[in-house]
């Protein structure tokens, strides 16, 4: 058998293997079905010539000429089943597999018949959406939609109330409902006009930008904290959202906005507001774990990995409608894109972190340069002062007992060198004496005690001595009271000085710590009288943490001479505190802010007990030097204090030397291929998708990524922002996959009226108010939502032809904001950081433990509501507002018992029926005109009889707050018609 088997194997290569006859049935009989046009098992496709020869992930499964190296040949003859190709069924016979082998080693010759030649050509490359846009001449929004009705013997339904549209109006342009007033004067207004004159009076409210800005949030993912295990603040994040609301507002050209939103730290470095519009590329989630804090490099490439996913995302989702992030792992399964393209989107991106930085760089060299003058100044003149009245005593020496690094353990009084951490089980308000050492003289005993204040009650700070004044703490802990840095200390600076350094000292006091130094025994071993404490305060927490605060104060005997509380960790300030002759005790005492103790690596740089004048030995004129050093040094700290912050926002952090993106196989950031070029997908034609190479600066990458998305040929970008404002008008757009125009998404319901749209937008200029405009002045939005059209809803039970409008309900914010106006509490101030309805308590991970909203800050339009990943507000996560760590084009809106619960018992709800009652009972002077105004708030629209008549039951019966709170939870209230 096996001599018969080689002669057969050694006859086939002799003869002409046909490849028609043997191989192609062979691949279409086994092969074909999960390595064929509708599927592709390892990326490998066998029923078409151009891509048997690619091979897949594998690698090369045909090597014309070289049957060994064939990946074909070696799974078909496997005897491993678990290798073995085809794995179902029988294997391929040994005189089949002779033929494959025979064939590949005569050089794999496939003749390319009709199929092949089709294969060849990428259908996905005729796709609708990457097509130019076609100009329709003579059409109109209506003319195009009736066009589409008459195919299915449809037509519009008639036009909706004035009552309807005004409502409809404004919630869609501005987000609230109108006044009553308003909805009456409209409706009386003969003017054939007054529809378009309403439309360009509520495109001109400032409300415009805050409701659209939105929807513009929403598909930015933007959030005020980071996310992930640590869910840190982002305090300067808010400069990128005031941004947005601005350029709506100002009708900035589309095409601009989203240039500087990538690039304007490029295309315009000296303004601010181009500067701030990148918050865009850093408005997404961030692993602060992953990328700093772990040791792992590992993790660390994960995480960047997944930064740099995010932002590609988000630019090319939300701007051309890609999902460009399918093709992280692979070639992309539907579109036409190629893994290697979308790490060249990595590329432009690869200089790019997320932070901190400064909105204009001019304003923050000025200021930095003042800060450093004044600084260096002031370090001089304390410096002189300390050699005119001697350097004094160093109070981190008397902590550690002359020992650098050594401190004092605040639960049992015993100096160690060890690095210690949190500790939360210490009882606080008690004193602990100090176990010195045997070895520490006498003499140099000078700290009497060290303790935990909570601050709720006296706090004892030496024997029959208690002091008051101190804010509450949680009575929690970090390392000890340290003669130097304290643990996880992550700077040694404060105001540009470096007090680890030579001839400096450092005494850390991490929050909760008190300490307590005794005075008497000070003035026995020194001989000074009167003296003052000196000292640098400040910080040496990470930069990320400067939102967070903390406390210090400083008590001579039991009188407070100097607090500073709520002390941000990227403030400081310098000490000059009288010590007078008499004083007994000197204590100081950090205390946490009210936010926990995470960060509050507070410390004293050259904290100091000098002479006073009268009590040294200095000639009249030095002791006359000294006072007006001294006076300098007040002087030159008031002018510190009185520089301006320099204005920052979370946006982007160019780096000068991006690193070089490589290829990962199956997204394995450990898996590494191929380099790449900055560049994008050639799947859009428009224009060169070649940003230039590796050595092409960081912001011209992304400047050039930002001209290619707007360019003006590009017929992606128009067509999904018309789409995305199509769809919040009518409640679903012409495509209704807003962020997925590739071949997994939805086909146009109007391909035609999409097009003219997005010409129109093109010859209006990039306009946002033209399109607007356009779209609320057709007859198809002014359309009545509720209709009774038996054949149409058979015909299109989805009112995809768009054969009336679309009831739509309000969304969380709108619902929240509507709440507010008419109960009338809603503060309109616009801009700035945003309002936190929570406590917030830093810790490891911080905590945010939501309130009901009780002041007029609190109680401002959800725009600017202080947005917190990992923490969903539950009023407003119950109404479906969505997850701030992933892009949102469209919202979920689901119906629930829940949502009916919250509205009708929430905190907050019945805090505004209470307020609107009472706005009400202040408006109207009888019962009757209080349930009319009610309606007329509520509904904008007076009650009908049978509503009156059992309004003014329930009013009877319950009084005005049950009437209020019933009409805020109405379908008319909550529906927008």
């Amino acid at each position: 058998m096996k001599t018969a088997l080689f002669i057969l194997a050694a006859a086939i290569p002799a003869l002409a293997v046909d490849f028609d006859q043997d191989i192609r049935p062979l691949l279409q009989r086994h092969c074909v079905e999960c390595h064929g046009e509708k599927k592709q098992k390892g990326e490998l496709r066998l029923d078409a010539k151009v891509f048997a020869f690619k091979g897949g992930h594998e690698g090369k499964a045909i090597v014309a000429g070289d049957a060994a190296h064939s990946l074909l040949l070696q799974r078909i003859a496997s005897a491993d089943d678990d290798e073995r190709m085809p794995p179902k069924g029988e294997p391929l016979s040994e005189t089949q597999i002779a033929l494959v082998r025979a064939w590949i080693a005569a050089g794999a010759v496939w003749p390319e018949n009709a199929a092949d030649k089709a294969a060849a050509v990428d259908k996905r490359l005729q796709h609708w959406a990457v097509q130019p846009v076609r100009r329709v001449e003579g059409a109109s929004i209506d003319s195009l939609i009736a066009a589409k009705l008459a195919e299915k013997n449809l037509t519009m339904s008639p036009e909706a109330d004035r009552r309807t549209l005004i409502r409809r109006l404004s919630f869609d342009l501005t987000g609230l409902p109108p006044a009553p007033e308003r909805v009456e004067r409209f409706a009386k207004d003969a003017d054939p006009k007054a529809y378009e004159k309403l439309v360009d009076e509520l495109l001109r409210s400032p409300h415009y930008g805050e409701r659209w800005a939105r929807h513009w949030l929403d598909i930015a993912h933007y959030a005020d904290t980071h996310g992930f295990e640590r869910d840190q603040l982002r305090p300067n994040a808010w400069r990128y959202r005031d941004y947005v609301i601005a350029a709506l507002n100002a009708d900035k050209p589309y095409d601009q906005f989203i240039r500087e939103q990538i690039s304007g730290d490029v295309i315009a470095a000296n303004d601010p507001q181009a500067v701030i519009a990148t918050g865009f590329l850093a408005a997404g989630p961030w692993d602060y774990v992953g990328q700093v804090e772990t040791k792992s490099d590992m993790l660390k490439r994960a995480a960047r990995a997944g930064d740099l996913d995010d932002m590609v995302t988000q630019v090319i989702t939300s701007t051309m409608g890609i999902t460009i992030n399918c093709a992280r792992c692979h070639d992309h399964k539907l579109d036409p894109i190629k893994q290697e393209e979308y790490y060249r989107l990595w590329a432009v991106f690869a200089g790019v972190k997320r932070g901190d930085r400064e909105v204009d760089s001019a304003e923050a060299k000025h200021i930095a340069g003042e800060k450093a003058r004044l600084t260096e100044e002031l370090a001089a003149t304390r410096a002189e002062i300390a050699k005119l009245a001697g350097d004094g005593l160093d109070l981190a020496d008397m902590v550690g007992a002359g020992v650098k690094g050594r401190g004092i353990d605040l639960r049992t009084g015993n100096l160690t060198t060890g690095k210690l951490g949190y500790h939360r089980d210490i009882q606080t308000n008690r004193l602990q004496r100090i176990e010195w050492p045997a070895e520490v003289k006498d003499t140099e005993r000078l700290v009497s005690w060290v303790f935990v204040p909570d601050g709720r009650n006296p706090v004892p700070v030496a024997a029959k001595q208690e002091v008051k004044g101190l804010p509450a703490t949680n009575g929690h802990t970090w390392d000890v009271i340290r003669n130097g840095a304290l643990n996880a200390q992550r700077s040694t600076k404060i105001g540009g000085v470096d007090y680890a350094e030579k001839d400096h000292s450092i005494l850390g006091l991490h929050a909760n710590s008190g300490i307590t130094f005794d005075l008497e025994k000070i003035r026995q071993s020194s001989g000074l009288g009167a003296m003052h404490l000196t000292a640098a305060l400040g910080f040496g927490a990470d930069a990320g943490a400067a939102a967070s605060r903390a406390d210090f104060t400083v008590y001579v005997d039991a009188e407070r001479s100097f607090q500073r509380l709520k002390m941000r960790k990227d403030e400081f300030t310098h000490l000059d505190i009288a010590v007078p002759a008499t004083a007994k005790t000197l204590t100081l005492i950090a205390t946490d802010g009210g936010d926990g103790i995470s960060s509050d690596l507070l410390f004293l740089g050259d904290a100091r007990l000098v002479p006073q004048v009268e009590h040294s030995r200095l000639s009249a004129a030095e002791q006359e030097r000294l006072t007006h050093l001294r006076a300098k040094v007040v002087k030159l700290d008031a002018s510190l204090k009185a520089l301006p912050e320099q204005a920052k926002v979370y946006a982007v952090v160019s780096e000068p030397k991006p690193a070089v993106i490589q290829v990962q196989r199956r997204g394995n950031a450990e898996d590494l291929q191929q380099e790449v070029q900055p560049g994008a997908f050639a799947w859009a034609p428009h224009a060169s998708s070649d940003f230039g190479t590796n050595a092409t600066p960081e912001g011209e990458r992304r400047r050039k990524l930002a001209e290619w998305i707007t360019q003006r040929d590009n017929p992606l970008t128009r067509r999904v922002l018309v789409n995305r404002l199509w769809h919040h008008h009518f409640g679903q757009g012409l495509v209704t996959t807003p962020s997925d125009f590739g071949l997994g998404g939805d086909k146009p319901s109007h391909p035609e009226l999409l097009d003219w749209l997005a010409d129109e937008f093109l010859c209006g200029g990039w306009s946002l108010k033209h399109l607007h405009k356009l779209i609320v002045m057709s007859s198809a939005y002014r359309q009545q939502s509720v209709v009774k059209n038996d054949g149409a809803s058979r015909v299109d039970a989805q009112n995809r032809l768009l054969w009336r409008q679309n009831p739509r309900r309000l969304d969380a914010e709108s619902m929240h904001d509507a709440v507010l106006s008419t109960a009338g509490t809603l503060n309109p101030a616009m801009g700035g950081p945003g309002y936190r309805d929570f406590n917030f308590t830093e810790a490891y991970a911080p905590i945010y433990d939501y309130i009901t909203p009780d002041k007029p800050d609190l109680l401002r339009r959800s725009i600017y509501r202080f947005v917190v990943r990992t923490t969903p507000h539950q009023f407003m996560a119950t109404l479906d507002c969505p997850d701030p760590a992933n892009l949102t084009p469209a919202r979920a809106q689901t119906t629930t018992a829940l949502q009916a619960l919250t509205l009708s018992n929430n905190e907050f709800m019945l805090q505004q029926a209470q307020s609107l009652a009472t706005r009400i009972e202040n408006e109207t002077e009888s019962r009757a005109a209080g349930i009319r105004r009610a309606f007329q708030l509520c509904f904008q629209r007076e009650p009908k009889a049978d509503e009156l008549n059992a309004a003014t039951h329930l009013v009877s019966e319950q009084g005005l707050f049950a009437l209020c709170r019933m009409l805020l939870n109405a379908n008319e209230f909550v529906y927008v018609d």
